[in-house]
């Protein structure tokens, strides 16, 4: 089966994240029939080749996607070439990623290594559900990962986490008229103040992900026009770097504003890899490129722990979420062969794990 043929037939097997069950049963049936011993629990996929008792890295890469978005030319269940471009949903995220780390995977298991691969393709990831986290113990050891997400083979040595607070604003409850004689507080004001001080605060940049804000992303208050408020609930969402304590932020946020502040979600964990560590090389090196970047957005990343990781893989991150997302052959046979490069490479320069 061609490149072309095989990111085609992945496309074209609809798996909206929670909706997996066919792809998965697609990719079982055509890894069994290139003799690879698949391991499954519920829809994640993985299984193993190489040399066993050496350094282990695992390549990762999932297998659904969002929902199609209005805007649409055609069917988006339906993957159209346009010359060298094949349209549809989950062309660029992540499907290319898959069909090419799929198509390494051949490559490799044919070759001698001088370690293990374990090649890991999850559900759920767009929804944060029951993907990598919930296998990763099953997987064994791991000295090295690597995250398949369109990144333009772009090696992502630093991936922003996600801190989501809860905030509650409290007042006294009046009669507007009587507002100013009673001293009713009024927590909507309460929660104005405290959110020009979210606006305004400053966070230390990050050598390859930057600076950041923090953003008030959503805002509840009051039960009536006449009615002073009582309580006053916003959201704050702050993507976070690999040098901050997502628990440490919530306290001095707390220590910054009069409203009570929670921690809603901190689940999404910053990422960074020293880009010293043989991962890091052995993706530059694979990617003739000459360091590594930072990404803004999210991934399984999150949930590796503290194995040193990087994100790259075929395809641009813009595209991603968006009507007529696509992915060139060239992208996929570039990606395809960066895994195949990676993975040698870094067997040559990793330490094997020690039992």
């Amino acid at each position: 089966m061609s490149p072309a043929e095989l990111l085609t037939l992945l496309v074209g097997t609809p798996s909206v994240s929670g909706e997996e069950g066919p792809l998965a049963d697609l990719v079982q049936n055509l890894l069994a029939t290139q003799g690879f011993q698949v391991q499954r629990q519920g829809n994640n996929l993985w299984f193993s080749f190489g040399k066993p008792g050496g350094a282990r890295l695992l390549l990762n890469s999932h297998l659904d996607t969002v929902p199609p978005s209005a805007g649409w030319e055609g069917d988006p269940f339906t993957p159209v070439w346009h010359g060298s471009r094949l349209q549809g949903l989950g062309a660029n995220d992540a499907k290319g990623c898959v069909t090419a780390i799929l198509l390494a995977a051949f490559d490799l298991a044919a070759q001698p290594l001088d370690g293990e691969v374990v090649v890991a393709l999850t559900a759920e990831e767009e929804t944060g559900g029951q993907g990598i986290a919930t296998i990763l113990d099953q997987l064994g050891p791991l000295d090295g990962a690597v995250v398949g997400e369109p990144t333009g083979l772009r090696v992502c040595a630093a991936q922003r986490g996600m801190l989501l607070l809860k905030c509650t604003a409290r007042g006294q409850s009046g009669h507007v008229a009587n507002a100013q004689m009673l001293g009713a507080e009024n927590a909507i004001h309460k929660a104005a103040r405290d959110i020009a001080k979210v606006a305004a605060m400053e966070f230390p940049a990050h050598p390859l992900l930057g600076s950041q804000k923090a953003q008030v992303t959503q805002i509840t208050g009051g039960l009536r026009r006449n009615q002073v408020p009582d309580a006053c609930e916003f959201f704050i969402d702050l993507r976070t770097g690999p040098d901050q304590d997502h628990d440490a932020l919530c306290a001095d946020f707390q220590r910054q504003l009069e409203s009570e502040v929670a921690i809603h979600s901190k689940r999404y964990l910053p990422k960074g890899t020293d880009p010293g560590h043989a991962i890091v090389r052995a993706a530059l090196q694979a990617a003739k490129k000459a360091g590594p970047v930072g990404s803004g957005t999210t991934s399984d990343w999150a949930f590796l722990g503290g194995i040193p990781a990087v994100k790259a893989g075929p395809g641009d991150t813009f595209r991603s979420h968006s009507p007529n997302e696509y992915l060139t052959i060239q992208e996929l046979e570039a990606g395809a062969d960066f895994y195949a490069k990676l993975v040698p490479a870094f067997f040559k320069m990793q330490v094997p794990h020690e039992a």
